[in-house]
């Protein structure tokens, strides 16, 4: 099937849904809201389909125009430059529709959980660990997403060995996807009276918030243990048992929550992160077994893979899954210019996913 073929499809199926919106006889129902998200999805592509066919039409009356002989010297240079102009608007519209045909990702729309943890380094990890956790803080707060702390465990000096938050918003997990990996940073600690630059690393990871509906956990795989908060350098948050770690016997994973002075609290923020990570694991799954068919991918979403670095005697931050290098890393450390590094990655992970598309019809 071509191109013209398949954008005609779409119409005809977008003029289906229309039909079958109107005469739905429950309105509020499951299936008709289904449809009526369907159709809503499918209306920029059809307005970007008809202005392509517009174009497409305009052009081909030019055509007929400059092949006349009889048209006029005037009238023929006008036609001439809208010519050149449509011939260069087309396939940047053509282009357009091809990424907004892109199957989507279910998951895009969803807020997420972020966890950051300190690798490889010592205290300089801890320390890299909350920057890079505060730099995500700080870009949801310039997009206007909400950015609520889990649960952190920190080292008393300013570090962190792990912490999570959840981000609400718009869009949120299609923007921060890409991040999850090992983060390397190379720097001179304040500690380090010679001068030698040390390197050491944090792991990101964003996960894809989950509802009930997306995982359904059984209370018997639970063993649910419940213990007394802890600060930094062993001292207690409260007196009482409010802390909670969840293992989940099925898959051995294992969640702890200690920020909020209730049990139960604590205990609801531990479960959403466990759906989130089971969901996160199960859509890894497939994404595996979709991969072993694509020819190229921006990164394997593998958490141990290194996906950037940071290097502050440069000022740079290279990203290596695109090789793309940045000389303002204190505008990336601040949330500012993270964007100039997570269109590039969208827009290579649209790149490799149009080529497949284009490979595979």
């Amino acid at each position: 099937m071509n191109f013209d073929d398949k954008l005609t499809r779409v119409i005809a199926h977008h003029d289906e849904l229309r039909a079958l919106v109107a005469d739905h006889p429950d309105p509020g129902s499951p299936d008709h809201t289904a449809m009526l998200k369907e159709y809503a999805e499918l209306t920029p592509v059809v307005e970007s389909i008809e202005a392509l066919r517009q174009a497409q039409g305009e052009m081909q009356d030019l055509a007929e125009l400059l092949a006349d002989p009889e048209t006029e010297a005037e009238m023929r240079a006008l036609a001439e430059k809208e010519f050149r102009d449509l011939k260069e608007r087309i396939p940047a519209l053509e282009q357009a529709i091809k990424l907004l045909l892109l199957p989507k990702d279910e998951a895009d729309e969803r807020n997420a959980i972020l966890e950051v943890r300190a690798g490889t380094g010592g205290e300089e990890a801890a320390l890299f660990a909350a920057e890079l956790f505060r730099m995500y803080q700080r870009y949801a707060e310039l997009h206007g997403w909400r950015f609520e702390t889990l649960g952190t465990s920190d080292t008393g000096i300013g570090g962190l060995k792990e912490a999570s938050a959840t981000i609400t918003g718009k869009g949120v997990f299609a923007r921060l996807k890409f991040e999850s990996g090992v983060h390397r940073v190379q720097r001179v600690p304040a500690t380090e009276s010679g001068g030698r630059i040390h390197t050491s690393a944090a792991t990101v990871a964003v996960l894809p918030e989950a509802e009930e509906i997306d995982v359904q956990i059984d209370e018997k795989d639970l063993r649910i243990d419940t213990y007394r908060s802890q600060g930094a350098g062993g001292q207690h948050v409260n007196t009482t048992d409010s802390a909670v770690r969840i293992t989940h016997l099925p898959s051995g994973i294992v969640v702890s929550c200690q920020d909020e002075k209730s049990q139960h609290k604590n205990r609801a923020k531990a479960l959403k992160v466990l759906r989130a990570r089971l969901y996160d694991a199960r859509r890894r799954e497939l994404d595996e077994t979709r991969a072993a068919d694509r020819k190229s991918q921006v990164g394997s979403g593998d958490r141990s893979e290194k996906i950037r670095t940071y290097h502050f005697p440069q000022s740079r931050v290279t990203d290596h899954r695109i090789n793309l290098s940045l000389y303002k890393l204190d505008k990336v450390m601040v949330g500012e210019a993270l964007d100039e590094v997570i269109e590039a990655l969208i827009a290579e992970d649209q790149a490799a996913r149009l080529a497949d598309l284009q490979t595979d019809s």
